[in-house]
């Protein structure tokens, strides 16, 4: 065990320096202010700490936040999808999270849609408990032969739940979500991941367009163009995520 001292309030202070385009001015972290700002530096820092990568899921890695974990499994939980669409794989941690909700819930499947899947992340996918749960699909997401396997395996009355989680372009995510989003459910959601880019655009790892080409960007254009989506702001209460903006529910038909 460690002999330093443990630090106490006292030697933080309870007030934080922010920078605003009026000047600079102290806020309380204690206040509704103060832990916007907190959460939003929170979010910067760990973005560049590549926090995300540091956590498993049922023991495959599965590169999100906990806040966002925590927010997919309160949607899959609320909405109880039949078929959940996921496009961009990497190990398959997401894919097994979802199929784990799934197992709970006592049905449901997941589609997972990669231009790559890794021989062994597929192997690790296919040996894991939950696979009877989860249909690997590898094609490039924006592909008619792949848009058409995905339907394929839904059914006229399956409940469809979407994330779009690969290529995080704005064109990319634009034309994705111009393919996918019209398998969701009314009353069911579209998860566009990774808007965060555009937050962390000034952080040393960041591209040198994120500012301009990203997955909020795409979201703003196709919700312009379709008014039988709307954002959920509920599912961002956490205040730190990688997904602002991304919660795109499905209004239900009148």
């Amino acid at each position: 065990m460690s002999d330093l001292p443990r630090p106490s309030a006292a030697d933080f202070g309870r007030l934080i320096r922010v920078s605003t385009p009026a000047g600079e001015r102290e806020v309380d972290i204690y206040s509704e202010e103060g832990y916007a700002v907190l959460s939003h530096l929170w979010t910067r820092s760990n973005w560049q700490h590549r926090l995300s990568y540091e956590i498993p899921w049922l023991g495959i890695p599965i590169i999100q936040l906990p806040e966002d974990m925590v927010a997919m499994q309160e949607l899959i939980w609320k909405v109880r999808p039949d078929v959940i669409v996921e496009s961009g794989v990497a190990h398959g941690g997401a894919l097994v999270l979802y199929a784990s909700l799934l197992e709970l819930i006592g049905r449901g499947r997941v589609i997972g849609v990669d231009i790559e899947i890794r021989k062994y992340n597929r192997l690790a996918i296919e040996a894991h408990p939950l696979s009877h749960r989860i249909r690997l699909i590898e094609g490039d997401s924006l592909a008619d032969e792949t848009v058409q396997e995905v339907r394929s395996h839904i059914r006229p009355r399956d409940r469809v739940l979407v994330a779009l989680d690969s290529n995080h372009t704005r064109e990319h995510v634009l034309g994705e979500l111009e393919r996918y989003a019209s398998l969701v459910t009314p009353g069911s959601y579209c998860v566009v991941f990774d808007g965060v880019m555009a937050l962390v655009a000034d952080a040393p790892s960041a591209g040198t367009a994120w500012g301009e080409d990203n997955p909020l960007e795409a979201v703003g254009e196709f919700l312009d163009a379709h008014d039988d989506f709307e954002i959920d702001r509920s599912f961002e209460r956490l205040a730190v995520t990688y997904c602002p903006g991304g919660f795109l529910r499905r209004r239900e038909v009148d």
